[in-house]
């Protein structure tokens, strides 16, 4: 398992903007179609929170929902799942194995390899090209 990663609720409010802070301390969700404006050349996505990386270009897709989607976690350690039942729903939470910080869900009808849709937050993520690679590519 992975070092925690902890800071206080002040630094993250420092270090994070008002959305960011919703959605990755309290759990919050931005609005569809509001964050999905990454590059399109191979990378790697990263914990807005601390870094982690979370998600490769590759495993990225066009869910039709309007928040990234990816159908696998950049490594097995990447992520944690928890049980989540608010909203009157059972749905799976995906959290930063290294910060705890919330990053969407994760659902069972995704396309192949592995038929799961991890739907993440933008706001939760930071993209960087691969070695090689600019983001104006």
């Amino acid at each position: 398992m992975k070092e925690k990663f902890t800071k206080s609720e002040a630094q993250w409010r420092e270090e994070l903007d008002a959305l960011e802070y919703k959605v990755l301390r309290k759990k919050g969700t931005e609005r569809a179609g509001t964050h999905d404006d990454f590059p399109k050349q191979p990378g790697t996505f990263y914990c807005r929170g601390c870094g982690q990386p979370l998600f490769t270009q590759a495993d990225k897709f066009e869910s039709g929902t309007g928040w990234p989607s990816f159908v696998r976690p950049a490594t097995e350690d990447a992520v944690e799942e928890h049980n989540d039942s608010s909203f009157f729903m059972r749905r799976m939470e995906v959290v930063c194995a290294r910060c705890d910080g919330h990053l969407g869900h994760v659902f069972p009808d995704g396309p192949q390899p592995t038929g799961l849709r991890y739907c993440m937050n933008g706001v939760a993520l930071t993209f960087e090209p691969d070695e090689g690679e600019t983001k104006e590519s």
